[in-house]
């Protein structure tokens, strides 16, 4: 199946009603672990779109189907990258990797040394998986009114 993905760099014509619905299901699993609540919650299809003109969103696609995406922003000397989701039955497939794999060739392309992205502290099978694509681990950093660690900031080095 993963011989049928296709990946690539959409714009504002994407249908981020989709995309939405996609992040919805694969950060389902998120909600009473992490604290603070992911910032998904309050962002729209609509905001989205605007993400993705702004910066860029990377999808995956299997036969035309939608089972992957990442949204990614050039902040120079990183590209960084966030709301990376796969759908769930389409999880150990690869297409993770794969979404990494495009968004090294978008960082190289611009000139960038690393891939940067964070990753919630509780959600440690994350760090195992963003490590085992290549990431270490360079910094602990909290959200605003939290006196501990929420996140943790990987890079790899491109």
């Amino acid at each position: 199946m993963i011989n049928e993905l296709e990946i690539e760099i959409v714009g504002v014509e994407a249908d981020f009603v989709a995309i939405h619905g996609l992040l919805v299901e694969a950060f389902a699993g998120m909600e009473g672990r992490i604290d603070p609540p992911s910032s998904l919650r309050d962002l729209t299809p609509k905001d989205l779109a605007q993400k993705a003109h702004e910066h860029g969103c990377l999808t995956a696609r299997i036969g035309g189907e939608l089972v992957g995406c990442a949204f990614i922003e050039d902040r120079n000397p990183a590209l960084y990258i966030e709301k990376l989701a796969v759908r769930a039955d389409n999880q150990r497939q690869g297409i993770g990797r794969a979404l990494i794999e495009a968004a090294v060739m978008v960082g190289q392309s611009l000139g960038r040394k690393m891939l940067r992205l964070q990753t919630r502290i509780e959600l440690t099978e994350n760090h195992d998986a963003f490590a085992a694509l290549g990431f270490r681990r360079t910094r602990k950093t909290r959200h605003p009114g939290f006196d501990r660690p929420t996140s943790v900031t990987m890079e790899k080095r491109l």
